[in-house]
């Protein structure tokens, strides 16, 4: 007998070709061509994490991306294009097991005018920036066809319509419970008995109808597990789908072979009922995946605002979400623009970093198109919008690779259990079905689908992300913006918070302002005012609305800011220099904080700031007396004593902190072990928030969006710190007690399945349930959670 030879890369049977390379077979050139890349470049491992994973790349005629490289296309398809970066997202079917991410996330080593990609499996997309002078669209398709992961285009992948739920789901869930309502129907004579002649007669039919019927359900409606458990054994790994196939196939053939040798009906009835209530259990929590996911990508915006220019030069700030297409809106040095906008006034310097991986600025014109994503770097713009906001590409960005934390938490700890949980179940089965071999054999098939079937980590799976799914919604509608999962866990985890003092703990509207100097002019003020505007600092924007003079938004040239000391520009002719009194070349006092302004190198004057603090911060402090607090400012030490009245139980105090010095102090802590929350402007504290466990970005009716946070706040809550911090803190117990919750069910199911109590079919029902089970349990448990702590009108169903 001849051994079958199956091809090294993609483990399929060789059948047209026998091709020799390196020592090992393969099944065609592409096949050998893809083993001989990864060769070359040293990806050799994607063959370690998943033997014969690969994909056999496709034998069309790569001719058929060309049109690609049309404009009109070209614009359709792609995310952003700038200088010579271009970012687009393909759907990749194929795409099923870690060694396709592994291998798709290394195309960089492969291909060197790729700059990065991205994958999500669960969408089966990945996004991939490019150098498109070098590599074409189409060229980047055929190339990804070549490796075997065929990008699937069409106008639906082309104008980004969300997935929508897979129908086949459906027709399958149809299939099965027609199925199971007829061979129940045709079942009923049987279970009733009563020796009818008429019955015994046809009840062999009746039982070869039961049959046909289950065919379909069990060939058919059952194939998703079937694929599951074979891709995972094929990759050495015994999923959850495993025990249920084998409980499928051991009722399949228990209930042939007693239709065969007339020993009774089988349990054709119960296996459709079976997989009916499975696949509705499966429908049910696609549908709860799918709402959670709309919610965060469409519903819970961003809680910043942006200042909206009227055509008679009025500001207003206005939230993001209230952003539409033609409106006008101001963007100032360091902040990221939000959406995809025409340049009207100003010269653009787009740092695309953000959105590329890379820093490097795009010189920008009035006319020109600027992307989502792009941070200005210089004088301020007026930009018109030109499309809504896409909170789910702006979601996407936030969530780069490049901006992660690399940190492991529940879901490694949900991950492990699952994975020794099936050889448990199986070593269950298998000894039970030892037992009752001996003692029953036909109850012996029941006992093991039972067990096979209600034993399920399906619940211990959901607990955690359906907790922390309702925790971010009541979050987010409370102005609260997490970034995703693993950063409520790690708020829990916070012993010390940090403050930074202006813009954070004050309120840059309510300053009491002062000046002091020579006598200023309508034309230094106006030119003041214009180049205050330029700048995201909370001084400048608290002096800029002090300020009651006109602002006839005059071109600034010139214009540069040096982070922590101050920033200078020309106007009109006249330089002038704003910022610290060592920046303007000043001695300054200690006790009080003051912007210096400078003319062409002659000091004007000064302006003299006395903060006015959120209102509730003792409250605030009194309620946090359980973490270390620490006070980090770039001012100096004027305002100390009326800080340590407030914040009687602070660990410390730090003035005159640059933006160094503040991320060396959090390192500090954390080199101390200490588990640190960082609370600061998102702009100009982007190093310490990145820095911390818990970056916490402030906004207070400004863009200070940073991709260094991991939350975004609104300025008016910060009062309010405590009860988000309790709200996390609650939601790790939730998930504790789900856990409980999970293991119960499965200890008291397997108890009976084991001892016979239990049949397949109720096994069936119950599995679904201990989903939804804790499904509801999380649902009212955060919604409970939520309502302890924040207002019931700021609460909507969580369902």
């Amino acid at each position: 007998m001849k051994v079958s030879e199956n091809c090294f890369h993609c483990g399929q049977d060789l059948e047209k070709e026998r091709i020799s390379f390196d020592d090992k077979i393969f099944c065609c050139n592409g096949c050998r061509s893809v083993y001989e890349i990864l060769n070359i470049n040293h990806l050799t491992n994607f063959y370690n994490l998943n033997k014969k994973s690969g994909i056999r790349p496709s034998d069309e005629n790569n001719s058929q991306f060309d049109y690609l490289d049309t404009q009109e296309i070209f614009n359709k398809i792609t995310d952003f294009s700038e200088g010579n970066t271009t970012l687009v997202t393909f759907k990749i079917p194929v795409i099923h097991c870690s060694s396709c991410i592994w291998l798709l996330e290394s195309l960089h080593t492969i291909n060197k005018d790729i700059r990065y990609a991205q994958v999500n499996f669960t969408r089966k997309t990945i996004q991939i920036a490019f150098n498109q002078n070098e590599l074409k669209l189409s060229g980047l398709a055929k190339f990804l066809t070549n490796l075997g992961y065929k990008p699937a285009i069409n106008l639906e992948t082309a104008e980004k319509k969300d997935d929508n739920l897979d129908k086949s789901l459906l027709v399958k869930l149809a299939i099965a419970g027609f199925a199971f309502g007829n061979g129940m129907f045709l079942a009923f004579p049987e279970y009733i008995g009563g020796g009818d002649v008429w019955m015994e007669h046809y009840k062999g039919l009746f039982r070869i109808l039961m049959m046909i019927l289950a065919m379909p359900v069990v060939l058919y409606s059952a194939s998703d597990y079937y694929k599951s458990a074979w891709f995972g054994l094929k990759n050495g790994i015994v999923n959850i789908d495993v025990p249920i196939v084998l409980g499928i196939f051991v009722l399949f053939g228990r209930s042939v072979y007693e239709i065969a040798t007339n020993y009774g009906p089988g349990y054709f009835d119960t296996l459709c009922g079976l997989l009916f209530f499975m696949l509705l259990g499966k429908f049910f929590q696609k549908r709860t995946y799918s709402s959670l996911s709309y919610d965060r990508d469409y519903k819970s915006f961003y809680p910043i605002a942006v200042t909206k220019v009227d055509f008679g030069g009025k500001q207003k700030n206005i939230l993001l979400s209230d952003i539409k297409v033609g409106d006008r809106i101001l963007v100032r040095n360091h902040e990221i623009i939000p959406v995809d906008a025409i340049l009207i006034t100003g010269d653009g310097n787009i740092d695309n970093s953000f959105i590329t991986g890379e820093s490097e600025s795009i010189t920008k014109q009035p006319g020109d198109k600027i992307f989502a994503g792009g941070k200005q770097i210089g004088s301020s713009l007026e930009l018109e919008v030109i499309k809504n906001v896409d909170q789910s590409y702006l979601t996407q960005l936030w969530n780069k690779e490049a901006f992660k934390k690399h940190e492991t938490g529940l879901d490694t700890l949900i991950n492990n259990v699952s994975k020794y949980f099936t050889f448990i179940i199986l070593g269950i089965a298998v000894i039970s079905g030892i037992y009752w071999y001996f003692i029953d054999l036909e109850k012996m098939f029941q006992v093991i689908s039972a067990i096979l079937i209600i034993a399920c980590p399906c619940a211990l799976a959901l607990s955690s992300p359906f907790t922390f799914g309702h925790i971010m919604r009541i979050l987010g509608r409370n102005k609260f913006y997490v970034k995703d999962a693993l950063t409520i866990e790690k708020i829990s985890k916070i012993d010390t918070v940090v403050f930074d003092k202006t813009g954070t703990i004050t309120q840059r509207k309510k300053s009491n302002i002062r000046y002091e100097g020579a006598e200023m002019s309508d034309f230094d003020l106006q030119n003041i005012k214009t180049l205050l505007k330029n700048s995201n600092h909370p001084l400048s924007k608290s002096l800029y609305e002090f300020l009651e003079t006109e602002d006839p938004y005059f071109p600034v040239s010139g214009f540069q800011e040096i982070s922590g000391k101050g920033y200078e520009g020309e106007v009109r002719g006249a330089m002038y220099k704003i910022g610290s009194a060592a920046f303007n070349l000043q001695e300054g006092k200690n006790l009080e904080t003051a912007v210096f302004i400078s003319k062409d190198d002659n000091f004007l004057g000064k302006f003299i700031f006395k903060n006015e603090y959120r209102l509730n911060l003792k409250n605030l402090f009194t309620q946090l007396s359980k973490f270390k607090i620490f006070i980090l400012s770039g001012d100096n030490s004027s305002e100390e004593k009326q800080l340590s009245e407030i914040i009687p139980n602070n660990s410390g105090m730090a003035f005159s902190q640059s933006p160094e010095d503040k991320l060396n102090f959090i390192k500090n802590l954390q080199d101390n072990g200490s588990k640190v929350m960082m609370l600061g402007d998102g702009l100009n504290d982007a190093g310490a928030l990145k820095q911390s466990n818990v970056g916490i970005a402030i906004s207070d009716d400004s863009n200070s969006f940073t991709p260094s946070s991991d939350v975004i706040m609104n300025g008016e809550k910060v009062s309010y710190l405590d009860r988000y911090l309790n709200v996390c803190k609650g939601s790790m117990k939730i998930v504790k007690m789900t856990f409980v919750i999970s293991f119960m069910y499965n200890i008291v199911g397997l108890s009976f399945a084991v001892t016979g109590h239990m049949d397949p079919l109720f096994a069936a029902i119950l599995m679904p349930i201990s989903s939804i089970t804790v499904i509801a349990f999380t649902t009212l448990s955060t919604w409970i959670l939520g309502r302890k702590y924040f207002n019931t009108k700021n609460l909507t169903s969580v369902i």
